[in-house]
């Protein structure tokens, strides 16, 4: 047999594997048709009437759906990191789209390359999204600290106005920048069903992670009990925000050169595999036909792992 033939049986093995898998794990998270009341059924027959839906949308539906079930079972947090990255996406739908991506890259990459590389590839785009929303939140809560302090001059400016503190909390949600707008949204709208100002705002430092915000709602909440005037407050509150964060930028410009170097050092394995894949695709044949070359792979990927986590710990500075 042929190295052409062996080839396309190998990559026409592996498509097979992977559909294989594909309606395995579909039939693992199907639960099975559930039966309807008369009124139900009747509401969705009036609706297929309406929408005139398609077999793909109906089967798509389906598949979200069957995904939110079982995200929901087991606790995930991908809806969470969802909200905090500012995506109105629902999870399950995340799921669906990375899982197609991932099964379609890997599909063209086996076409094209090798099944060994396709089934890599297949692998590691579920883990390039995941990292892929990391940095998507962390933006958005630097975004969130990087506009506290103007913030809280608003917030001054509107009780030095004549504002109460509920009506100032308003006009952040409708005047700041997001995402300080979106979360001002959340505490107005936890206020309105009963839930009181000093724990929905103890939850947004919580939840974007701000030390900073977390003086500003203690603050706040001291000053409820004890009285006085609250404007004066987030001004001293914000003049040492603001000397805060002037060393942070400087602890951060200074560190930079250390972060780019680490970035560079990640990145240059890859490059140089893209390349020499490119240049002479049959040369790094062997790392992924022989059991010494996995062998050699699998010990470079835990060393690069291993040097990832100790750069990420040299040039991390927290204060």
């Amino acid at each position: 047999m042929s190295f052409f033939a062996t080839a396309s049986m190998l990559t026409l093995g592996s498509l097979l594997l992977l559909v294989a898998i594909t309606i395995a794990a579909f039939l693992v998270i199907r639960p099975g048709f559930r039966r309807l009341s008369r009124d139900r059924r009747r509401q969705l027959q009036g609706r297929k009437r309406n929408q005139k839906a398609t077999t793909l949308a109906t089967a798509t539906d389906f598949a979200t759906d069957q995904i939110g079930k079982v995200l929901a079972k087991r606790g995930s947090s991908l809806a969470g990191k969802l909200e905090l990255a500012g995506l109105r996406t629902k999870a399950s739908d995340v799921v669906l789209l990375t899982s197609a991506a991932s099964l379609a890259a890997g599909a063209l990459v086996m076409l094209v390359l090798t099944p060994a590389i396709g089934l890599l590839i297949t692998i590691i785009i579920p883990v390039v999204g995941w990292f892929i929303l990391g940095f998507l939140v962390g933006r958005r809560k630097r975004a969130f600290a990087d506009q506290l302090d103007q913030t809280l001059q608003m917030l001054a400016a509107s009780l030095r106005a004549g504002y109460s503190l509920l009506q100032s909390v308003q006009a952040m949600s409708s005047e700041a920048d997001s995402p300080t707008k979106d979360e001002f949204s959340r505490v107005l709208n936890e206020t309105r069903i009963g839930r009181s100002l000093n724990d929905s705002l103890i939850e947004v430092s919580n939840r974007m992670g701000s030390e900073d915000f977390n003086w500003v709602a203690q603050a706040i909440a001291i000053n409820r009990e004890v009285g006085g005037n609250l404007a004066d407050v987030l001004d001293g509150v914000a003049r040492t925000i603001r000397d805060r964060n002037q060393l942070h930028r400087q602890v951060a410009s200074l560190a930079s050169e250390g972060k780019l170097s680490a970035v560079i050092l990640m990145a240059l394995p890859f490059g140089v595999t893209a390349f020499l894949t490119m240049a002479n695709p049959g040369y790094l044949s062997v790392l992924f036909t022989t059991t010494i070359g996995w062998g050699i792979v699998i010990a470079a990927i835990i060393m690069l792992t291993i040097g990832g986590l100790w750069l990420r710990a040299t040039v991390k500075i927290k204060f």
